[in-house]
């Protein structure tokens, strides 16, 4: 049934339930009162099954639906490995939390129904699960133990927290230490454990890979291409053709470069840089990806199904495959490509007074790093200046416009989070050799704000011409977090203004310029990240609270993001003249579940490269156990602190090991504080600490804190 159908639909049927003259029914009877015939009971059905889903309407013991008296809801189950957990309620701004008894055997990502039991009145609000209306995985990726007769598969994820029974005859033949994927036979409940069957085997947790591989299959990531999508993109064109070309700007005149990493293969934007006069004009120019992927193709649904590729620590997942982004659609050196171009004039102050968006044809010159770049404009490298004499002036224009554009950023407000990334360099077989913070530099900097702006004109053009669209959305975030961080740095003597229960961007920004060279900036940094929202894909422009943006979209990725993808067509459509009613009709029904999918599977890829990371860190800290750091307390809780070391690396000091001193966790001051002793450990504070153990299941590093003269430091 179609989602306009069914909303219509859910409405008719809840004013009928909400008549004040209505007796409790079941659906039979429903049916009758309302005279829909036979054939269409299964779809009254779906309706109320949707109203109960939704919280609206109960059913009682006796199959009768009556109004929702308000004590119920509906929504996903996240558990926690204490056994513990939460139901997130679209649509409600905070959580419910359910205590370890009153789970009632619902696993992490079930879909329940929870009766609030307390915490009215600005509380936190308290559950109970009554009923599981969906389970929200029937496989899961577990490391296998052997038994005699029969084994245990222990899931990954510590959210699962039951291991589960698998009979020796439906084992697949895993021995201990496989990692298997198992599907769920019985759920169980009370004393009753789950029970499954191994329905993959992935390889032995000691095999090269499998631990990457085992994070793939557990986030449910593609790792091959359909047959029928390979067969289309194996159709593509190797090469651009004049038909292709004709009716295009042809900008391959223009002194075009791209900049991106040394080992990047994927090309999608390359820019143009002049001055004309007191103006510069700058073009960026994007791989016109929708060429080649024509909607509702194979190529086209795959690439939605995976929304984004995904950047994992020894591999990339790419949204489309290699003959398409390594290949016609990467914007490749001395070669003609067809590319979408936001052509912008802007002035000294950094204000775009004219822009041009049009289908174009480009020849990239030369193919830099930011490596190349940054020897150029920081080291003055005098052999890397002479390799690319010509373009060292544009590089130099391209240095002055970058700071321009950001400097009229951070007037408005625009907040600037400066972390370094996690480099981990591995070997063939994927052992970590090195981890080290991944800085940006000059180049990286004058690429992210020339997409930047790309992406507000573009974003501010369509806006102004109300056609449906894909926003980049971040919500302002909510108060009471921003209260918590405003008590939180007064620990430190900074302060935030906080007006009308709203914080505007530019109080943060001048947080982080104050912090900034401080021993205590990373941490205040991190926790003003924390303190706002995720960002989105919507189809109405909220604006971007993180770039004090009144617009702004995503328009400079197409390769590797798909709302990029669905804009481009939008755009080219507008710019061929078929953008009537009808193709505007088409677009308002499918950008709403374009933007909320795309949503969830960037969600799904950032988790993931943060699992990955995660994995090779603990893999990389077991070879250094007995090795003494020294890191900054990033983390205080009542059952320890975290200690962040210069490489990113991350562990934990747990209160058990401190002394036999009594450890008091003051939340407002971020502290453990000893009864005794009076010893302190504060965020920010500097720690030596000792590596003592690693959990590669867990995905935990244990650290003990040791006195200040206590041993010499290993640096990494």
């Amino acid at each position: 049934m179609e989602k306009e159908i069914l909303e219509e639909r859910k409405k008719t049927i809840y004013q009928f339930i909400c008549d004040e003259l209505y007796v409790p029914m079941k659906a039979k009877e429903i049916a009758v009162v309302l005279s829909i015939p036979k054939t269409q009971r299964g779809e009254l059905q779906e309706v109320l099954d949707a109203l109960v889903l939704d919280g609206r309407i109960e059913v009682t013991a006796r199959g009768k639906y009556v109004k929702s008296e308000g004590k119920y809801f509906t929504g996903v189950f996240t558990a926690h490995p204490r056994g513990f957990g939460f139901v997130s309620v679209e649509g409600e701004d905070s959580d419910i939390f359910i205590p370890e008894s009153q789970v009632n055997g619902a696993f992490h990502t079930d879909t329940v129904q929870v009766a609030v039991t307390s915490g009215h009145g600005g509380k936190r609000r308290e559950g109970t699960i009554t009923k599981i209306i969906a389970r929200g995985t029937s496989a899961i990726v577990c490391t296998y133990q052997k038994n005699k007769t029969y084994g245990f598969a222990v899931p990954d994820n510590p959210k699962f927290g039951a291991d589960i029974f698998v009979p020796q005859e439906r084992s697949k033949g895993a021995i201990t230490g496989h990692k298997v994927v198992v599907e769920i036979t019985d759920f169980g409940g009370g004393r009753k454990k789950p029970e499954g069957k191994v329905v993959e085997l992935l390889g032995h947790i000691n095999d090269p890979g499998t631990d990457i591989l085992a994070v793939i299959k557990a986030y449910g990531l593609p790792m091959e291409f359909p047959e029928k999508v390979m067969k289309q993109a194996e159709r593509t064109a190797n090469e651009v053709s004049a038909a292709d070309m004709a009716g295009r700007m042809d900008l391959r005149s223009w002194q075009t470069v791209t900049i991106d990493g040394e080992d990047a293969k994927d090309l999608d934007d390359a820019i143009t840089l002049s001055r004309e006069g007191e103006h510069y004009r700058l073009g960026v120019h994007i791989a016109d990806v929708s060429n080649y992927v024509q909607e509702r193709s194979a190529l086209d649904v795959e690439a939605l199904s995976r929304g984004t590729s995904v950047y994992l620590v020894d591999r990339v997942i790419p949204m489309l495959p290699h003959k398409l982004s390594n290949g016609i659609c990467s914007l490749n050196e001395g070669e003609n490509r067809l590319t979408l171009s936001c052509i912008m004039t802007i002035d000294k102050k950094g204000n775009v007074i004219d822009h041009t968006i049009a289908e174009t044809v480009i020849c990239v010159d030369r193919r830099m790093s930011y490596t190349s770049v940054k020897k150029i404009l920081e080291d003055r490298d005098e052999a890397e200046c002479r390799k690319y004499e010509e373009l060292v002036p544009m590089f130099e224009q391209m240095r002055e416009l970058a700071a321009i554009l950001r400097k009229k950023r951070m007037r408005r407000g625009s907040i600037d989070f400066d972390f370094p990334e996690t480099k981990i360099i591995l070997d063939k077989k994927g052992k970590p050799l090195e981890i080290k913070p991944y800085d940006r530099n000059v180049a990286t900097r004058i690429i992210e704000d020339f997409m930047l702006i790309a992406n507000e004109t573009v974003a501010q053009d369509y806006f102004w011409q109300e056609l449906p669209f894909v926003y980049r959305s971040h919500e302002k975030p909510d108060t009471e977090k921003i209260k918590k961080l405003g008590t939180f740095i007064n620990n430190f003597g900074y302060t935030i203004h906080i007006g009308s229960d709203e914080i505007h961007p530019k109080e943060l920004q001048k947080l982080l310029e104050k912090i900034e060279g401080t021993p205590e900036e990373a941490l205040i940094s991190r926790l003003t990240l924390r303190s706002m929202k995720q960002a989105k894909y919507t189809t109405v422009s909220t604006g971007h609270f993180g770039l004090a943006a009144p617009y702004y979209c995503h328009f400079t990725s197409p390769i590797r993001r798909y709302p990029d993808l669905q804009i481009h067509r939008i755009i080219k459509d507008n710019l061929r003249g078929r953008m009537n009613e009808a193709k505007i009709a088409h677009y308002e029904k499918i950008l709403p579940e374009v933007a909320a999918h795309s949503s969830e599977m960037e969600r799904r890829a950032d988790e993931a490269e943060r699992e990955t990371e995660k994995l090779k860190k603990v893999e990389y800290m077991s070879e250094h156990i007995g090795e003494i750091f020294e890191g900054v307390i990033s983390g205080v809780t009542e059952w320890g602190f975290y200690v962040e070391l210069p490489n990113t690396v991350e562990g934990l000091v747990h209160v058990t090991t401190l002394t036999d001193d009594y450890f008091r966790y003051d939340e407002s001051a971020c502290e453990l504080a000893g009864e005794v002793t009076n010893i302190r450990y504060k965020l920010g504070q500097k720690a030596r600490v000792m590596v003592t153990g690693t959990d590669k299941l867990m995905r935990t590093i244990d650290f003990r804190v040791l006195p200040h003269e206590e041993t010499q430091e290993t640096e990494i």
